[in-house]
């Protein structure tokens, strides 16, 4: 199986490419995939750039593209439930697109004809990533994660999330990565570790946490990686 993990920026890949036995780097869609081989398993890291378009054109590519039959994504997100503190890591159960508005005609928010307002990830990478946290003895919330193209420093806006979505966390590129992974039957699952409260002082905590946070999340998602590479998939 060839395993695609995905992150939205620089500082969410750069950790995961250290790690790796070795690989070499393709340019393709004005974007930069890093091919490579971790304990045995085919991998193909890529950092989308911010956003859901952007997000959602890496995904369609690593399995299209490339043939990746699984993806993972690591990142960094805003906490919304209290309980989440700078570093705490969320694995998203479900996820949606908090910025989708078609209310005018009657639809809940964050919903499209034929489409949902959530989409479910994949119960058997949520329940790897149950063992995994066990085996670190770390504590890893799961929650559902609002996505939406806007970084958001607002507790208005927040609120309004929070309240609509029951959203635990939010970010720029899962909800979009999961429309991908769920049209094209690809098991997916996405992990946060948060770098801010998106709150008035987001934009602050975010330049300086997002580079351990990062890491956080990443070095957690090689654990799974681990467990999928023992499986001898």
């Amino acid at each position: 199986m060839k395993i695609a993990i995905m992150g939205a920026m620089p500082e969410e890949v750069e950790p995961i490419l250290k790690k790796l036995d070795s690989y070499k780097t393709t340019e393709f869609a004005k974007n930069r995939y890093y091919e490579g081989k971790y304990k045995g398993v085919d991998v193909v890291v890529a950092y989308s750039k911010i956003g859901k378009v952007f997000s959602a054109l890496t995904a369609t590519t690593l399995i299209e593209h490339f043939g990746c039959e699984m993806l993972l994504f690591s990142g960094v997100a805003g906490a919304i439930n209290e309980k989440l503190s700078i570093g705490d890591l969320i694995v998203a159960t479900k996820l949606s697109q908090h910025d989708l508005d078609i209310t005018i005609f009657g639809h809940p928010y964050g919903f499209v004809p034929e489409g949902s307002v959530y989409v479910e990830a994949d119960k058997n990478l949520i329940e790897l990533s149950k063992k995994v946290a066990k085996d670190l003895g770390v504590e890893v919330l799961e929650g559902i994660i609002a996505t939406g193209d806007q970084f958001i420093a607002d507790e208005e806006k927040k609120e309004f999330i929070k309240n609509t979505f029951k959203a635990d966390a939010i970010e720029m590129e899962g909800a979009s990565v999961a429309v991908v992974c769920d049209a094209l039957k690809v098991p997916f699952f996405i992990l946060r570790s948060i770098s801010d409260a998106a709150d008035m002082d987001a934009g602050f905590n975010f330049e300086e946490f997002v580079e351990s946070s990062a890491k956080i999340s990443a070095d957690f998602l090689m654990k799974m990686v681990d467990e999928l590479a023992g499986k001898n998939l």
